[in-house]
């Protein structure tokens, strides 16, 4: 038998699933497709120090689809709860139906438009001067030591991880 409770925690894993991944398209190492193929700036820096940091992302793609996911299970977990009901007629199916998609969409809305991801914070030496840039990732990914910055715009530092995590 499908519960409100059953419904709810359904609506609410679904939005737990969809907010895992954000922050990870930011990294360093990875390329939107008009990046590939192409001739960027390549120069080996010094990284000096690696820090752990929080860089603060968007999640709105997150939080549409878990708005979309939860309208949708909430109106199948809804319309289930109104044919449960003792002589339920069409309209209570329908009725069941309508509110769980809205309460499904307003569960899906208290996922959170900005969030915080796992960040470095990289100090390095180039052409003798000290920079800091900030990135999206471990720090087991970095050490001090001989790194490449991939730069696609005077301002940009893409600075390639040159260490590698315990698995």
């Amino acid at each position: 038998m499908v519960t409100r409770k059953n419904v709810l925690t359904i609506i609410l894993l679904a939005i737990g699933i969809q907010g895992c991944a954000t922050g990870a398209n930011l990294q360093s190492n990875v390329y939107q497709a008009g990046q590939v193929n192409q001739r960027q700036e390549a120069e080996v820096v010094e990284i000096l120090a690696v820090l752990p940091a929080k860089v603060k992302v968007s999640n709105e793609e997150a939080r549409r689809l878990a708005q979309a996911g939860g309208i949708v299970l909430g109106a199948i977990g809804g319309a289930a709860v109104g044919n449960n009901v003792k002589n339920a007629s069409p309209n209570t199916r329908v009725a069941g139906a309508v509110a769980g998609g809205t309460v499904g969409g307003v569960a899906g809305s208290l996922v959170p438009g900005k969030v915080l991801v796992d960040g470095v914070s990289l100090t390095y030496v180039e052409n003798g001067k000290t920079f800091n840039s900030a990135q999206v990732g471990k720090t087991c990914e970095f050490q001090p030591g001989k790194a490449i910055v991939v730069s696609a715009s005077p301002t940009e530092t893409r600075i390639q991880p040159n260490s590698q995590c315990p698995s």
